[in-house]
């Protein structure tokens, strides 16, 4: 079981993302050329989390987004959290987070319905969250003209540390000092030649 266990540790290790049971099944049955029992493979997971959870390692084996991912434990969140901070490059921008967050609450929504929330032109910031993966196209409208409607992606789950969208904080969770999603404009959205949408009043 421990040659197995190996295997699977090495496959969850190089994924970019939680891989799902089904996948690695998949992929051993093609390496052994041999069915894999999905029984095996569960315990072999479960060995290796039993494993990881010794003190002496800084990471863990944890069923999240639907799969599996070795992440950080929680007494290094801090040191993470400020290497993730220090690569700025690699951080979303707050029209971005906005975008993400209307998307995450609202999905499945068409972009017209973003900008009537936010109050500015959100294809820059669709585009950001579309090439990180974190958004993705869900279909289309029954609408006129039918437009596309955008929701979040596996990855987005990977990204809050989630299993499902049930776990999102709820809306009451906020503090309404919090709430100033729409009030002004990201200046990204003006270097981008994206001028903010004008309200009836205006």
């Amino acid at each position: 079981m421990d040659f197995l266990r190996q295997h699977i540790e090495a496959l969850i290790f190089v994924s970019p993302q939680a891989i799902p049971l089904e996948e690695i099944q998949a992929v051993l049955s093609e390496v052994f050329q041999a069915e894999v029992p999905e029984q095996d493979i569960r315990t072999a997971i479960e060995q290796a989390r039993v494993h990881y959870q010794a003190p002496e390692f800084a990471f863990e084996l944890i069923d999240i987004a639907g799969g599996y991912q070795f992440m950080t434990k929680g007494a290094y969140h801090n040191t993470v959290a400020v290497h993730l901070k220090q690569t700025t490059k690699r951080r979303l921008s707050q029209a971005a987070l906005e975008t993400l967050a209307l998307v995450a609450y609202k999905q499945p929504v068409t972009k017209s319905d973003l900008e009537a929330i936010r109050g500015v032109n959100c294809d820059y910031a669709l585009q950001k969250l579309l090439e990180k993966e974190l958004v993705l196209i869900a279909g289309r409208s029954e609408g006129p003209g039918r437009p596309l409607l955008y929701a979040t992606s596996d990855k987005f789950m990977d990204y809050l540390g989630i299993k499902t969208l049930a776990d999102l904080p709820k809306p009451k969770d906020f503090k309404e000092v919090e709430n100033t999603i729409g009030e002004a404009p990201a200046a990204e959205e003006y270097a981008a030649g994206q001028p903010p949408l004008l309200s009836d009043s205006q």
